[in-house]
């Protein structure tokens, strides 16, 4: 190469100076620069459009916020069948007393003795000593201060039914959650927002129903979501639903409930309380 050429040439060329040109080596190292920056140009086009996705995907997620509805259900009412007990048995006859011997009393009247009756006499002065005084003559024990006995009118009560421990189905009026409604409502609410991406996953949206015993103190026991055969509601949800989880989670470790009144009094009685949750579209 020539000495004036030197300062104007790429190291490539002084590299390759007399060398075969067109077997790749060169050629490669020639366009290294445009391939990186290509490379280069691809790399953050992808990585752009991979932040911008999830960017999408996240304002996406945060518009579907779950509808939660809180409905009041009316359910049907369950006849108890009430047990058929056999009247109280008739109290028994009280024993009669024994007959007393009595001899007639006669009246005195003066007439002639063929006249007298057997029947008609006069008793003799020593039978009347051991025998009651009547108005006919009868045998029968000797009268030593017999007294009948007095006759006591029996009258047997029916049982009164012991529900001091019942549980009721049906009351007057049911149990209440603290703050009525709207209590219920706002509790219910803070505790499926809480869980609100669970039941987004879960996809589904309708009801459960919720079977509890609350107690006369308002304590809460025996919760367990029914199954859609025994709900009696529409758009059921089964009991192994996430929705279902949360509902009887929640009615477990709340706080106690305002307890049943039957008759004016508190009792122990059980309590359907529906819960519904919609997705939005």
């Amino acid at each position: 190469m020539d000495a004036n050429k030197i300062l104007s040439t790429d190291l490539i060329d002084l590299v390759f100076e007399g060398r075969n040109k067109s077997y790749g080596a060169y050629e490669l190292r020639t366009q290294y620069n445009k391939r990186l920056r290509n490379s280069l140009v691809i790399t953050a086009s992808i990585a752009l459009m991979l932040l911008l996705g999830s960017f999408l995907s996240s304002l996406t997620t945060g518009n579907r916020k779950g509808k939660v509805e809180i409905k009041e259900v009316q359910l049907e009412e369950i006849k108890q069948d009430e047990p058929n007990e056999p009247p109280p048995p008739p109290p028994p006859k009280p024993p009669e007393p024994p007959k007393v011997e009595m001899a007639k009393f006669t009246p005195p009247k003066v007439v002639k003795d063929e006249e007298v009756k057997e029947d008609e006499k006069p008793p003799e002065i020593e039978k009347l000593e051991e025998t009651k005084i009547g108005t006919v003559n009868q045998e029968g024990v000797k009268d030593e201060g017999i007294v009948a006995p007095p006759v006591e009118s029996t009258v047997v009560e029916a049982p009164k039914e012991d529900d001091e421990n019942k549980i009721f189905q049906k009351v007057e009026i049911d149990a209440e959650f603290p703050g009525g409604t709207s209590g219920w409502t706002r509790y219910v609410t803070r505790e499926i927002e809480r869980n609100i991406d669970d039941l987004q996953d879960d996809g589904r949206s309708g009801t459960v129903v919720v079977l509890f015993i609350v107690d006369k103190a308002g304590v809460v026991s025996e919760v367990r979501a029914l199954p859609c055969n025994e709900a009696g509601v529409g758009n059921c949800l089964p009991p192994n639903s996430k929705l279902a989880e949360i509902a009887v989670n929640a009615i477990r470790k709340g706080p106690k409930w305002k307890p049943a009144v039957q008759n004016g009094r508190n009792v122990k009685a059980y309590r359907r309380q529906p819960v519904t949750f919609q997705l939005s579209e």
